[in-house]
């Protein structure tokens, strides 16, 4: 395989693999770290969804938490990471649900989703503050709402949408 492309967030590579079936074809791979996917709850029930501007659709979207694991970090120490850094909270309970490959077609990345609760404010001198690149709006809404913003069209997230089905 050769790298035809690095990049900060994927790397993309090319060339021949062989398939169980014993036959040889062309191929070109997304490589993405893994993602954790945080389903924040607050302690009346309701979940804490995201606003941020996603360049590749050119819009704003509501959606969950979410972020790459960094070299070396494990999926819940990037849980706790990516929730303190995207909603300001540090979240003392993380419950992993499940792994799933969003578009295993062509794309590497695992989708690792988490359930975090028990939601406190992090230390005055903590290191985790949004990354330069977003500008972040939270609401806290009930998981009614948050479905029936995936019905009107308001989230078009599909992790999100997806993440909405894993909860009562």
């Amino acid at each position: 395989m050769t790298t035809v492309y690095e990049g900060r967030v994927f790397s993309v590579e090319t060339g021949e693999r062989r398939f169980p079936n014993g036959r040889t074809h062309r191929v070109e791979i997304v490589r993405h770290a893994p993602s954790v996917v945080l389903i924040p709850f607050e302690a009346d029930g309701r979940v804490v969804i995201i606003r941020q501007y996603r360049a590749p659709i050119d819009r704003m979207t509501w959606e969950f938490p979410a972020g790459r694991l960094n070299p070396g970090e494990s999926a819940e120490e990037a849980a706790r990471r990516e929730c303190e850094e995207e909603i300001g909270r540090v979240p003392h309970r993380t419950e992993r649900i499940r792994g799933l490959f969003p578009a295993p077609g062509f794309c590497d990345e695992e989708l690792i989703f988490f359930r975090v609760s028990d939601l406190r404010a992090p230390a005055p001198d903590s290191p985790h503050h949004p990354d330069e690149d977003e500008d972040i709006e939270t609401r806290v809404v009930s998981v009614a709402d948050a479905r029936a913003m995936v019905e009107r069209g308001e989230i078009v997230d599909l992790k999100t949408a997806y993440a909405l089905t894993l909860i009562g």
